[in-house]
């Protein structure tokens, strides 16, 4: 067996980087027969897990501008992936829901990996699962923690002009 440290190494140098471009390439196909763009894909993951949502809240979510965020939901009102509610709170507002279709062409797109994810995490004990589990939690919220960093921070463009 191979010591910590060199498993550590492979995993954050090697396999989850691998791993995370794999995810992208996947996203990419699925966004394509979708008819939609990869940054529509995310939107869509976003409702399905959070439910409604605003079309400011969105387009921070997926990390566009207001006005991208505007044509992304045209994209996905065209697909047939989404609709323009009132909300209940306050009628004046607009919050964006996932329709059913939307949601089971998404799933239907993810069900090959999600079944070949299932076979792999059936050769796991409960404590093996609850780990993984536990790792890629804290993956996701060190992502968004490093992405938030990143976006905030000046750029090498910005801080030679400085």
């Amino acid at each position: 067996m191979k010591e910590r440290q060199a498993l550590v190494a492979e995993l954050v140098k090697d396999a989850i980087p691998v791993w995370a471009i794999a995810v992208v390439r996947l996203n990419k196909v699925v966004a394509d027969r979708l008819g939609v763009a990869e940054s529509d894909v995310q939107c869509l993951h976003v409702l399905g897990r959070r439910g409604p949502a605003t079309p400011g809240a969105l387009a921070k979510e997926v990390n566009l501008t207001t006005g991208s965020a505007s044509r992304m939901i045209d994209r996905l009102v065209a697909a047939g992936c989404v609709r323009r509610v009132a909300d209940p709170g306050d009628r004046r507002r607009v919050l964006i829901e996932p329709t059913q279709d939307g949601l089971d062409r998404v799933s239907a797109a993810y069900a090959g990996l999600i079944a070949r994810s299932e076979d792999a995490l059936g050769a796991f004990d409960e404590h093996a699962l609850e780990a993984i589990l536990q790792f890629v939690r804290s993956a996701e919220r060190d992502t968004t923690a490093e992405f938030r960093r990143l976006h905030t921070a000046p750029g090498p463009a910005e801080q030679e002009g400085s």
